[in-house]
């Protein structure tokens, strides 16, 4: 796999982490059409989806990730996106097999050395659909604990790491009016979110024997509103977000 060109696209440390919910038996035709049509149009634009999945024991989830060099750039990228060709020749197909979308997180890199990683594109003539799990453990947080707890965690964080998991990123929610409201992002945070990366289901057991005691240690920090989400993600065909032995 050729990594060589990926730094061309920057680097992207604000994110939409967006989790929607299809029509039941609709999953797989949605990012048949999402996949076809959008990924080199935002690319086009300055954005990238950093990943596309579907969300493992939930048949109607999928999730994908949206990366922006700046919050600036996601109103100017989304406007010219939404109100785009692109867009408007498909939105009605894709509208018709969503139930929700609504529920995104609007998040950025707690340091620069933390932000998404951007993998290469699946390349079509040498890869057969992308591999490999991802995780996100989604934390939502009492008010002004976000950095706190970052530093908290990160112990916690070592452990998935130790265990296999390809560290993808840390990001906590970015503080900021929605600058493009037609897309609304959830206002109840602060969160932070993991993003690990495993080459199979083995891998997954063992990441699942350490995560459960973690569970425990992370709400014992006394910053953590309900129980930590530990998210499994299965990469769609074409997702950048998979495992590479390169990368």
């Amino acid at each position: 796999m050729r990594t060589n060109n990926v730094g061309l696209l920057g680097d992207f440390p604000v994110l939409e982490f967006r989790r929607y919910a299809i029509k039941p038996g609709e999953r797989e035709h949605f990012a048949a059409y999402f996949e076809s049509y959008f990924p080199e149009a935002f690319q086009q634009l300055g954005s990238v989806a950093a990943g596309t999945f579907f969300d493992r024991g939930n048949p109607t989830g999928f999730t994908w990730i949206r990366g922006y060099h700046t919050i600036e750039a996601r109103a100017v990228i989304n406007a010219a996106f939404y109100y785009g060709p692109v867009w408007r020749e498909h939105r009605t197909t894709l509208n018709d097999l969503m139930d929700d979308s609504d529920n995104v997180l609007l998040l950025q890199a707690v340091s620069a050395d933390r932000a998404v990683r951007i993998l290469p594109a699946v390349d079509p003539v040498r890869e057969a659909g992308a591999r490999g799990v991802a995780v996100a453990l989604i934390c939502q947080l009492t008010a002004g604990t976000a950095a706190a707890f970052a530093r908290a965690a990160e112990p916690v964080f070592a452990k998935y790491r130790a265990a296999g998991a390809r560290e993808m990123g840390l990001f906590a929610t970015l503080d900021v009016p929605n600058n493009f409201p037609q897309l609304p992002v959830r206002s109840d945070g602060p969160f932070l979110v993991w993003l690990g990366l495993l080459p199979d289901d083995a891998a997954l057991g063992r990441l699942r024997e350490v995560a459960a005691p973690t569970m425990a240690t992370l709400t014992g920090t006394g910053m953590v509103r309900g129980t930590p989400e530990l998210v499994v993600l299965d990469p769609t065909p074409r997702s950048r977000m998979r495992w590479l032995r390169q990368q």
